[in-house]
């Protein structure tokens, strides 16, 4: 024991500058670690605002919002991290004043706090963001900015502000080889992106029957360099029915594309990007995990896991099974994953709805749990049971039919509570409750280091249903905040510092309402 004070002293007896330098070389796990040793060791640590600005974005995944331009010290930059995750965890929000809209959206989609609304009337999409124009006011300006578009042949769009691209999806001329013509377009200047291999893509060429080809559901999505486009109950070349899963790297001069091909029985539904080399593919009983790989010079997608969703008892089903967007793209945070299933049965009218959470490095760690287990992966493998994976892994949180979608930003998640119609058909205000599973947060909250004046931990609950026949599980413990204030509010988008709004306004009856976009900051 006396050995171990010795070699420490000896430690602190290094000037603090060389000592810092040296602890600064660290991975920031061991520099938590070190923070244990002692007490001149963790104050040596937390006098430097480049430490602590480092556990603050590796070990927590604090996510910093973006800053004014110009040179900002470690220190500054801390500090307003530091106070945006207090108002965060404190739902202490300031409420910037509301602008109203001059017609009620319908089909939009959110991407970094931008909102995309197709305006076929006008033939063009409208993305509009909200913008602080006066600090001192808190007034907001809103930006606005046109695409046109084809309205006879538009089917839908996706957009992404962080690379200024649109990618518009128009139904091609019937008896034309292929499905759909995909156009890349510069979302600020609308014109073709500079950056696109091709500014014109067709979709499922030679695939489809060129008189008989419909698909009554398209999904599409921008993740980094990739495009990809999701077709159900599409009919093939040879009359067969089937779904199409095909995507491009849009940035390819050779229009680089992979195809995947479902049988309709499997329930496909959805997809989403994990990573630029991974995505799931949602279907009734499963998620499968792909890969894109790139074999010869040539892109393929290959099947690498398949896990099982929890068994549902007779007669209940998965009607349709979706992903919340991952934010933001090459990231090199690790972040939470929505996955949203609807049920269905021909007994009854109501359609329950659940959402479950799991980290995205888990599932992609899964990968090899599965392999350990199966081998390589085949459409003809078993799945990872729900019990090898689901109860440890996952959180489950039973919907009602009108509330607001889980909007996730790294390890927090952010929605409104309870039904946006009363029983007595009337709409009514919400609050607001923000769930943090930063797990290291969690473990912080658990030994007394964080404030619990405004908060509460929750761990080992799981939804009390019978509509499943596998148990859920406790998995992944959360710190929970609800906001005193109640908002009027049919959706939202969350970013590292905001929440926006899409604010109703009621007249005389709930059928004459009017919307506003209302930027909540937390900082």
């Amino acid at each position: 024991m006396n050995q171990v004070n010795n070699i420490t002293i000896k430690f602190m007896d290094v000037p603090a500058e060389l000592l810092l330098d040296i602890l600064g070389h660290l991975d920031v796990y061991d520099l938590v670690r070190a923070r244990k040793v002692c007490n001149d060791i963790r104050q040596l640590i937390d006098s430097s605002s480049e430490l602590q600005y480092l556990i603050d974005v590796r070990y927590f995944n604090a996510i910093p919002a973006s800053l004014p331009g110009g040179d900002i010290s470690v220190a500054t930059r801390r500090q307003l991290l530091q106070k945006s995750e207090t108002a965060w965890q404190r739902a202490e929000y300031s409420q910037r004043n509301s602008i109203p809209m001059s017609y009620s959206p319908d089909n939009f989609r959110w991407s970094c706090g931008v909102l995309g609304i197709p305006a076929k009337s006008l033939e063009q999409l409208k993305f509009i963001q909200p913008l602080l124009s006066d600090g001192d006011t808190h007034t907001i300006d809103l930006r606005q900015r046109i695409c046109k578009i084809d309205s006879t042949a538009f089917e839908g769009y996706s957009f992404s502000p962080a690379q200024d691209l649109v990618a518009i999806l128009s139904k091609a001329t019937r008896g034309e080889s292929h499905a759909y013509d995909i156009t890349f377009r510069s979302l600020s200047e609308d014109k073709p992106h500079p950056d696109a291999g091709s500014p014109l893509v067709k979709a499922l060429d030679n695939q489809i029957h060129p008189q008989l080809f419909e698909s009554p559901y398209t999904q599409s999505m921008i993740f980094g360099d990739y495009y990809g486009l999701f077709c159900k109950y599409a009919r093939k070349v040879d009359c067969d029915v089937v779904d199409f899963l095909q995507i491009w790297n849009w940035k390819s001069k050779e229009a680089s594309q992979c195809l995947q091909i479902f049988d309709v029985d499997c329930g496909t539904t959805n997809f989403s990007f994990l990573t630029n080399d991974r995505f799931l593919v949602a279907g009734s009983r499963e998620l499968k995990l792909f890969s894109l790989d790139t074999i010869d010079s040539v892109n393929v997608i290959r099947l690498v896991a398949k896990f099982s969703f929890p068994a549902l008892k007779d007669p209940f089903i998965s009607h349709y099974i979706t992903f919340s967007p991952i934010p933001f793209h090459a990231n090199t945070h690790n972040q939470l994953i929505a996955i949203n299933m609807c049920m269905s049965a021909p007994t009854t009218t109501k359609s329950p709805y659940f959402t479950f959470y799991i980290e995205r490095n888990t599932l992609l760690e899964l990968e090899s749990t599965f392999i350990g287990r199966y081998g390589e992966a085949s459409q003809h493998s078993p799945s990872l049971p729900w019990s090898a994976w689901g109860p440890e892994y996952t959180r489950f949180f039973e919907n009602s039919y009108s509330s607001c979608a889980h909007r996730i930003f790294g390890f927090r998640s952010a929605e409104l509570i309870g039904d946006l119609v009363s029983r007595d058909g009337v709409l009514q205000p919400r609050p607001l409750r923000i769930r943090d599973f930063n797990p290291h947060r969690v473990t912080d909250f658990k030994a007394g280091n964080l404030s619990t004046s405004h908060q509460r931990l929750v761990e080992g609950e799981s939804p009390n249903s019978t509509l499943f026949l596998d148990p859920l599980g406790p998995g992944l413990p959360y710190i929970e905040t609800i906001s005193q204030e109640k908002f009027l509010a049919n959706d939202m988008t969350m970013e590292a510092n905001r929440i926006t709004l899409l604010s109703l306004k009621v007249g005389n009856s709930m059928y004459d309402t009017s919307q506003s976009i209302e930027m909540l900051d937390f900082e």
